[in-house]
């Protein structure tokens, strides 16, 4: 696909780009917008860099994307509800969201995508890293490709290894932002997208408990083949953050992993969740 407004760099061979020619702190250009959300279908991830934008700009970006979606188990800034603090402190151990996984999929209708806002960063560590799902799907082979076909996947909010993750961000109030909210979803294991029509593997460690019409002990060997295989290195990119550093990427078809290398150092970044669809 051809650019015109923006530039492009890739991150890797299997998906993400950095963005350049940008500056979100300047009256918005509808079609350089159109052509960061080509940029968003085409590679999944995409990195804009430098960008020195206050809440109200940075919530201005997000809405050319899509309606906002609250964050269900964290509460968002005082003044700007719908930005969500993913916080680690100097004191603790654990991080928010620290297991691979692709975002809230225990609800009916999943986030089209996420964005990321670096405000505060250890001196070193705290990388991200994605990992491409329709590469995932199509480098299964054909007959555990009908296997699959048709399956459901039940995802949950209270899985053990993704609710640990959440714990120091509930004490700071998250729990009165949960009134209500349905914490368990069925979603087809291999989705297509509805914008570019490609399949992907749409199961993930941190909410995937096990199939619809399967036990746990039934589902868990090839549940726990399809996370090890969607994780391979050769289907990801790695983001070293710097201030000023803004990451959007496609829920639908991406996980993610915060790298949690930084004990004793506080990091800081500011996020929005866009509204998706029910996946099929």
């Amino acid at each position: 696909m051809a650019y015109e407004r923006i530039s492009i760099s890739r991150m890797s061979g299997a998906l993400g780009v950095e963005l350049g020619n940008i500056d979100l702190s300047q009256p918005h250009d509808p079609e350089q917008l159109n052509e960061v959300r080509d940029a968003l279908y085409e590679w999944g991830v995409i990195i804009l860099r430098r960008q020195n934008i206050t809440s109200e700009q940075y919530l201005a970006f997000a809405r050319h994307f899509g309606d906002i979606l609250p964050y269900p188990l964290v509460m968002g800034l005082p003044d700007y509800p719908d930005i969500v603090p993913v916080l680690k402190k100097e004191d603790e151990r654990v991080n928010f969201g620290g297991i691979w996984h692709s975002d809230t999929t225990y609800l009916e209708r999943p986030p089209m995508g996420s964005m990321l806002l670096a405000k505060e960063l250890p001196p070193q560590g705290g990388d991200t890293i994605w990992s491409n799902m329709i590469m995932a799907y199509e480098t299964l082979s054909d007959g555990m490709k009908a296997m699959l076909d048709g399956l459901i996947a039940i995802n949950s909010a209270k899985k053990g290894s993704a609710a640990a993750t959440r714990e120091d961000s509930r004490k700071d109030g998250g729990a009165k932002n949960n009134s209500g909210m349905a914490t368990t979803a069925e979603h087809p294991v291999i989705r297509t997208h509805p914008v570019t029509g490609r399949k992907s593997l749409y199961v993930n460690f941190g909410h995937t408990t096990h199939f619809k019409g399967m036990s746990e002990a039934e589902s868990t060997p090839i549940l726990e083949y399809l996370f090890k295989h969607q994780i391979r290195p050769e289907f990801s990119c790695q983001l070293h953050w710097e201030i000023g550093t803004l990451a959007f990427w496609d829920n639908r078809i991406t996980q993610h992993l915060p790298i949690n290398d930084y004990h004793g150092y506080r990091r800081l970044l500011h996020r929005i969740t866009l509204a998706g669809e029910k996946p099929v």
